[in-house]
Parts: structure tokens; C-alpha cells; sequence
């Protein structure tokens, strides 16, 4: 049921372009099937450096788009990109199998050209960013954007905090492990989330000069420090104020580690099968034992975004608290 029209319910002014020809072409008009003005957006210039920005109001998902060329002309755009943002400043192009995906444009100014995303976005803005037009004319568009809204459960860490999700025993002892969540931050270094127990086993996500590390340790740290001790590193620029996804996935001494669909598989060293943590995880630092406020190291700056801990929702669990 994720497919409501966004566009054409928004006010004019949530259209915005990069330039516009005349006050008759400007980026207000650019609704799909609207004939009003001059039937659609113009930019000054037609050049690669243009652009037709969507303000949806709020963090949507989007899951299909559409566009037309200007009504009733020889304008229209044969090919463009999407991209996307939170805030409006800090933007990210959509790719698909790990390239930048160029959309098929239109092929005459009126008939509607739809396209399904393989991926759904997550955001308040999108771009439409024009590549290639009809060569006997000027870039001419008209778009929809087709999806819902989009409800989450989002932690902001500032540094200086911690979220604690504590066990109903004392001591959990687990063969699986499952850990979901997405992060934005603008810091390159911080824990993320942090467990540990009497005998030296631990799990730890952390971000390292903006790369993504996980390390584990299954077994007694006196006995088997060095061959239980594994550390598997993933992503790279990932502080740049983007949403990136995790699923840390561990059954016995196997590991799938997935940072935003690149997936590194691997075995735990260490004789041991299972992780032994104490009665609590920590989320955004590694808190000192008996000293509040005190952290072992970094505290992740930024938030944290649907996090589940084998199927617990923690942060909509710290909310109902």
C-alpha cells in the first residue's frame, strides 16, 4: 500500500530548481499533468548542472517515480539520475548494483514514463538531475514521486550517553546472535554498541576513522586471548551525516557482517561456540563500571535508527520505559 502520490498534494513552494527560463517555466509548475503556466519546468540553461528539487515535507519512503516533458513542447529530458537527502545539504545519488542508476527519460513531452525503484529511498528531499534531452529542444519537466510515509524509532547520541538494554539473568549465554540497525553520524570514531563478560568474551561495533569494525571474542581471555580474539572491517567515509545499514548475524563460530549490502562472511577463531556477556549491552559507548558519566573509549556522536538485539526492539523498548 506504499503508493501514494507525494508530489501533487505539496504546496508550489516545494519545488525549488537550480534555475528557471522564465517565471512561466519555473519549478512550480513541474507537477505531473499539470498544464498551468508553461506546462512544466525549464532551467535557464539546458547543461548537466541542473537540477529539479522536491521538498516531501517529511522522511518518506519512496518507492517508484514518473515524469513528463514540458506540456505541448519539444522539451523534455531523455535520461536523469535521483538524488537524495535528509537535510537538503548533504546529498546521496541512488545506485543500483553498485553504480550510479541512470533512468530512462521520456521520448515526447506528455506521455508519463514510470519507474519502480529496486531499492526504496528513505527522505525528505530528492533531485531530479537531468543527463541527456531531446536535442531539437530544451530540458522540460513534469514529476511524481509515488510512496508513504515513514515511522522509525530513532536514538540521538551526543557523545557523551549510553543506552543500556539490561538481561533478565545475570549472565546470557547465546550460540546465536542477531543485530540490526542504521546509523548517521558526522564523527569518524565511536562505539556503537559494546558487550562483555567475566571471562573475557566481548562483542564490540565500533567506528574507526569512518570505517565500520567489528570485533569479537569467544572463549577465556587468561586461556585463549590470542586465538579467540577476531576483528572484520567494513565500509569506508561512513561518517558522512548519510543513513547506513548493519545486520550482524553470528551462529556458533560463523559471522555474516553486512554494512549497507556488502556482506563479509567469516569464522571466528577460539574453541569456544557460544558468547558469554554479562546482564547488559551498551549502545552509543562502553560505560566504566561504577563511574557514571565515565567511558572506556569514543562515544558514537549521531543516531541510531530501528536497533533490534535478537528480535528486541531496544530503542522502543528505552521509549515505553
Amino acid at each position: 500500500n506504499c503508493d501514494d502520490a507525494l508530489v501533487s498534494p505539496l504546496p508550489s513552494a516545494a519545488l525549488t530548481s537550480s534555475s528557471e527560463l522564465f517565471s512561466t517555466h519555473s519549478p512550480s509548475f513541474a507537477k505531473l499533468n499539470r498544464r498551468d503556466g508553461a506546462g512544466g519546468w525549464s532551467p535557464l540553461e539546458s547543461n548537466e548542472q541542473q537540477w529539479l528539487q522536491v521538498d516531501l515535507g517529511d522522511r518518506v519512503e519512496v518507492v517508484a517515480v514518473a515524469t513528463q516533458g514540458r506540456y505541448g513542447s519539444s522539451d523534455w529530458v531523455t535520461s536523469y539520475a535521483l538524488m537524495f537527502s535528509d537535510t537538503g545539504r548533504n546529498w546521496k545519488q541512488y545506485r543500483q548494483d553498485d553504480a550510479v542508476w541512470v533512468f530512462t527519460g521520456n521520448s515526447n513531452a506528455d506521455s508519463v514514463v514510470h519507474h519502480k525503484l529496486l531499492h526504496s529511498m528513505k527522505a525528505r528531499f530528492l533531485r531530479f538531475i537531468p543527463l541527456k534531452w531531446n536535442a531539437g529542444g530544451r530540458i522540460g519537466l513534469r514529476v511524481e514521486v509515488f510512496g508513504c510515509s515513514y515511522k522509525s524509532d530513532i536514538a540521538d547520541f551526543d557523545g557523551r550517553s549510553s543506552l543500556l538494554y539490561r538481561f533478565n539473568q545475570k549472565l546470557m549465554s547465546t550460540f546465536k546472535d542477531v543485530v540490526s540497525l542504521k546509523f548517521k553520524s558526522m564523527q569518524g570514531d565511536g562505539v556503537l554498541f559494546h558487550g562483555e563478560g567475566q571471562r573475557g568474551d566481548y562483542i564490540t561495533l565500533e567506528l574507526q576513522k569512518g570505517k565500520l569494525s567489528l570485533h569479537l571474542n569467544l572463549g577465556d581471555s587468561n586461556l585463549h586471548f590470542s586465538n579467540s580474539h577476531t576483528s572484520v572491517t567494513l565500509g569506508s567515509l561512513l561518517d558522512d551525516q548519510h543513513w547506513h545499514s548493519v545486520l550482524i548475524e553470528r551462529f556458533n563460530k560463523q559471522v555474516n557482517f553486512t554494512v549497507d549490502k556488502h556482506t563479509q562472511h567469516f569464522r571466528t577463531k577460539g574453541d569456544s561456540d557460544h558468547l558469554d556477556i554479562d546482564y547488559e549491552l551498551s549502545f552509543g559507548g562502553i560505560p566504566v563500571p561504577g563511574k557514571p558519566g565515565t567511558f572506556q573509549r569514543k562515544n558514537f556522536h549521531g543516531c541510531i535508527e530501528n536497533l533490534y538485539y535478537n528480535g528486541v526492539n531496544i530503542i522502543d523498548l528505552a521509549k515505553r520505559r
